[in-house]
């Protein structure tokens, strides 16, 4: 077995030069760091940017840094930038985006100034040199990202903050880089500022506007998963490719491209799981290795102007940073744990400033005697910022896990109680194929996301039609009901009942699994009849109490731009009041999409009462006249989707004019998906939940 071993080895060349070897090697790497790691509290990544220089050409030399790394550490970066745009919670980022402006604009003025101030009057650097150095302090690199996203604290302030401001001081820095070396070069004319400007508006203009039209035209014609995938995939990198263009750097393209395409991959989402986890298992591990290759120990012990300079712009960055997450912290009255996740977002230099520090490094002002190359950045900054990217990584690493740890530590009680308070089971009655993954979809989005197990599917079989055929096309409707939902990343729970009575079934498995919720699907592209809706409400509504949704999509539910929730008077004073109002909410959180209430004075002053500190977008419309129900059609447009609340007889929200909701849905309402919600009703079995 040794002789083996030593044979393999010896027959192994090195550098790697075999695909299927090196790619092996990568993947033991990916898998390795975190099962080793997690036992000493290391975060993984900074054992991945480790891994990467043992190996890395400046270690054992095993794999070379070679197009194939570079190609695949690009994708990894311009992914995590990606994520972050798509991870954002749009609304909260809406709410703080002045707070975000604010922490990018002094992030960048007060790293450059004592940037600054270290090259010019320290390192006595050129003014140019010295501005250029200083944007590398500027910049930063959601290195620890990954970190936040998994300890599932992505929606919080000082997250939404940082992650917003991201953009702007990054931006701002790598401006920086074009205009220093443009004057470097003599490239600067009286039009190039105004080129400059109007090749990046154009970008903006172009990707925050074309994107989500283009996305919202394929989403709706393509459900295939692998195409949907590809096809998020083409637009981050076309993003990437047009902000090159344009002037800046692709990171900044992938980040808006993130963005632009935020509220068309909803987050509960199969798409959004797969564009996930495909990017934490490969794309971004490659990207944290490649950082490791760059990074040659042997400088530090040759040079010692290496180790000074390196010394000193380890030591300016993180006083630059920390003291923008102190300030952060101070002036928007945060705690001292966001401060370490601030801290630990904006501390990490890696992409921008290997971008920086590589093309100053290429720019040659001139010769000296000896025929030497004058650098724009030399060999001591080049080295030192390697240096740099090491130990601010690592500090970064350990700062975000820090902070992150304790406020999801912090978070868990709240969530423990609510779990308690509130058992959430949702029932998916299925027999129908082609709606399927609507329903999922649409079940999903009114959950809490922390909800994974809480789904039911029922198919009913006819006791006098249970021929083989028809059990396994019911097993096969269930199979893709739980398919779909494990896309999603949430388990559902197949169930199959006989009789002959479909409404009875149902019931039954209300109350056996204690359902709080329902979702009843119609077959796209039919109607809804008032016959449709008696049955319905004498066979199952009245004999359960659970908020139900009848539904029927026409598209997409990531496609939906705007929600109109038509809401009853007194409909506050329905015990299943809170119950359905807080499915709007999950709604508006999962998907990102706005909602429009339409209600009478006293119930729109209940429901701006409680929404006022939610950080989702929301209006609220005066609507009062139920006979003049078509008013809402003048207004509403093809990606709005219509929910009507509605009320049993005899009950304090009951209208009349409600048993003509079936005609206008039919008549006027064709293309949009609709659904109606039956909250639940005094006198039955109540549900306590905390709204």
């Amino acid at each position: 077995m040794m002789y083996m071993l030593q044979f393999m080895l010896a027959a192994i060349e090195l550098p790697m030069t075999d695909p299927v070897l090196k790619f092996l090697l990568i993947l033991v790497i990916i898998l390795a760091a975190p099962l080793l790691l997690n036992k000493l509290r290391i975060p993984h990544l900074l054992g991945l940017i480790i891994a990467g220089a043992i190996i890395g050409p400046h270690g054992f030399n095993l794999i070379s840094r070679d197009s194939s790394i570079i190609l695949s550490g690009t994708a990894g970066l311009l992914y995590i930038m990606f994520l972050a745009g798509l991870e954002i919670d749009m609304g909260d980022f809406k709410k703080n985006k002045w707070k975000s402006l604010a922490f990018g604009i002094y992030t960048f003025l007060i790293s450059m100034a004592l940037g600054m101030l270290l090259g010019v009057y320290v390192l006595n650097f050129s003014v140019l040199t010295s501005a250029l150095l200083a944007s590398m302090f500027a910049s930063h690199t959601l290195i620890a990202y990954p970190i936040i996203s998994k300890l599932g604290i992505t929606k919080n302030k000082a997250v939404t903050i940082t992650v917003g401001g991201t953009m702007v001081t990054d931006t701002l820095a790598l401006l920086v880089l074009t205009v220093v070396v443009g004057l470097a070069m003599g490239k600067v004319d009286d039009m190039f500022y105004y080129r400059l400007s109007g090749a990046i508006i154009v970008y903006f203009l172009f990707v925050l506007i074309a994107f989500p039209l283009i996305g919202r035209w394929f989403f709706k014609r393509v459900d295939d998963n692998i195409s949907q995938y590809i096809f998020v995939l083409v637009m981050l990198f076309l993003g990437a490719y047009l902000a090159e263009l344009a002037g800046l750097e692709a990171i900044i393209g992938a980040f808006i491209a993130g963005i632009a395409l935020n509220r068309l991959i909803p987050g509960t989402s199969p798409l959004m799981n797969r564009v996930e986890f495909v990017g934490n298992a490969i794309f971004i591990p490659f990207f944290l290795i490649s950082v490791g290759m760059l990074i040659d120990y042997r400088a530090f012990f040759t040079s010692w102007d290496t180790l000074k300079v390196g010394g000193l712009m380890i030591v300016v960055a993180t006083i630059a940073k920390y003291v923008c997450a102190w300030l952060t912290q101070k002036i928007f009255g945060m705690s001292d744990d966001q401060r370490w996740v601030i801290f630990g977002l904006n501390s990490a230099h890696a992409a921008a400033t290997l971008a920086v520090v590589t093309v100053g490094y290429n720019v040659i002002l001139g010769q000296t005697p000896d025929g030497e190359p004058i650098r724009l950045l030399n060999e001591s900054v080049l080295n030192g910022s390697i240096l740099m990217v090491l130990v601010t990584c690592t500090m970064a690493s350990f700062a975000a896990q820090k902070g992150a740890h304790n406020i999801a530590m912090a978070d868990g009680p709240e969530d423990k109680e609510d779990e308690e308070d509130h058992k959430e089971r949702i029932l998916i009655p299925v027999s129908y194929e082609g709606n399927v993954s609507e329903l999922v979809n649409l079940s999903t989005a009114i959950k809490s996301k922390k909800n994974k197990s809480g789904l039911y599917a029922l198919n009913v079989i006819n006791n006098k039609a249970s021929d083989e055929k028809t059990i396994k096309q019911a097993k096969k409707v269930l199979n893709m009901t739980v398919t779909t939902a494990a896309a999603t990343d949430n388990l559902v729970h197949d169930l199959l009942r006989y009789d002959l009575n479909v409404a009875n079934a149902i019931i039954s498995v209300i109350q056996e699994q204690a359902i709080t919720d329902m979702v009843l699907g119609l077959h796209q592209g039919k109607g809804i009849s008032p016959s449709f809706l008696g049955n319905m409400t004498e066979g199952i509504l009245n004999q359960s109490n659970v908020t139900t949704f009848i539904y029927r999509p026409m598209q997409p539910m990531a496609t939906i731009k705007r929600h109109w929730i038509v809401v009853p008077e007194n409909a506050e004073k329905e015990v299943g009041f809170p119950m359905w109002v807080n499915k709007m909410w999950n709604i508006a959180l999962n998907t990102g999409a706005q909602l429009l209430f339409h209600a009478s004075e006293g119930t729109l002053a209940y429901l701006k009462e409680l929404y006022k500190k939610r950080p989702i977008e929301a209006e609220f419309t005066l609507f009062d006249d139920w006979n003049d129900f078509l008013i809402i059609f003048r207004e509403i447009k093809s990606d709005d989707m219509l929910w009507i609340v509605m009320s049993r007889r005899e009950r304090f929200s009951y209208h009349a004019s409600m048993s003509r909701i079936p005609g206008y849905l039919n008549s006027y309402f064709q293309m949009n998906n609709f659904a109606l919600i039956y909250p639940v009703q005094a006198g039955g079995k109540s549900t306590k939940f905390m709204i």
